[in-house]
């Protein structure tokens, strides 16, 4: 946490705001974006607007309480409102950024895939970047390890020395992923490939990783011993294979 005087400012919520401001600044002049014919009204709602607010963050929250507190919102619907309490989902950000997506292609008559693309190429950024605020916090950390990079959480009740997953996912999910699906983008800029292999390559850096980060605590294990990131990665993993494999066949039929 950082103070400013009196105000008290999570790193969590830093880095969200750092995130966004980022991806616009990457976003803004990039090709896809310039090919798009954006205006800078439309880059600042397609970012702030659709992407952090209804898609990150609403669909983050409505996620979570889906996927992680569904007991909860059964007994208490209100419950999905108690953002205070924290609570945000990937997976659930991720439908949420594409519905928020889709509804801002129609709106001003754009591609739907090429608008997903650019914002597939720079979530990454955001993706690092949080992870980081998560290893600030002290939270989502990993299962306990014996090796000497481990740290002691003071968040954990428990005090083990536990696998800095946050870490991990920030270099996999953040720096490395970038880097290929900027390489990606260079060499095939059909629609839809970076999305595909967005899906694809966080699918599966997520899968690897979760068994190195412990478990949510009021779930544990879904079923053969995989947890719920696990599980939601799976169908994220299939339906990127699906829309990069229907991607590359139209780049080869145009070739």
């Amino acid at each position: 946490m950082i103070e400013f005087g009196g105000l008290k400012i999570q790193y969590y919520a830093l880095t969200w705001v750092i995130s966004a401001l980022l991806i616009f600044q990457y976003l803004k002049n990039h090709k896809i974006i310039k090919d798009l014919d954006l205006s800078i009204e439309q880059i600042n709602d397609l970012i702030f607007l659709y992407g952090l607010f209804f898609g990150a963050m609403a669909g983050g929250r409505i996620g979570y309480m889906i996927f992680y507190g569904f007991d909860q919102l059964t007994i208490n619907p209100l419950s999905l409102f108690f953002i205070w309490e924290g609570g945000l989902s990937f997976h659930g950000g991720l439908i949420g950024v594409i519905v928020s997506l889709y509804v801002f292609s129609k709106k001003h008559s754009l591609s739907f895939l090429r608008l997903s693309d650019s914002i597939c190429l720079a979530m990454p950024i955001g993706l690092g970047l949080v992870r980081i605020g998560n290893f600030l916090n002290g939270e989502l950390y990993g299962r306990p390890t014996e090796g000497n990079w481990g740290f002691i959480f003071p968040t954990d009740p428990y005090g083990f020395t536990r696998h800095p997953s946050q870490l991990y996912e920030a270099f996999f999910e953040g720096l490395v992923l970038f880097c290929v699906l900027v390489l990606i983008n260079q060499r095939n800029d059909n629609a839809g490939v970076v999305s595909g292999s967005f899906l694809v390559g966080y699918g599966i850096i997520r899968f690897f990783i979760e068994f190195f980060r412990q478990p949510d605590a009021h779930m544990g294990f879904i079923t053969l011993q995989l947890s719920m990131g696990q599980l939601l990665s799976i169908p994220m993993f299939i339906i990127g294979l699906i829309i990069l494999r229907r991607s590359l066949k139209k780049h080869e039929a145009v070739s």
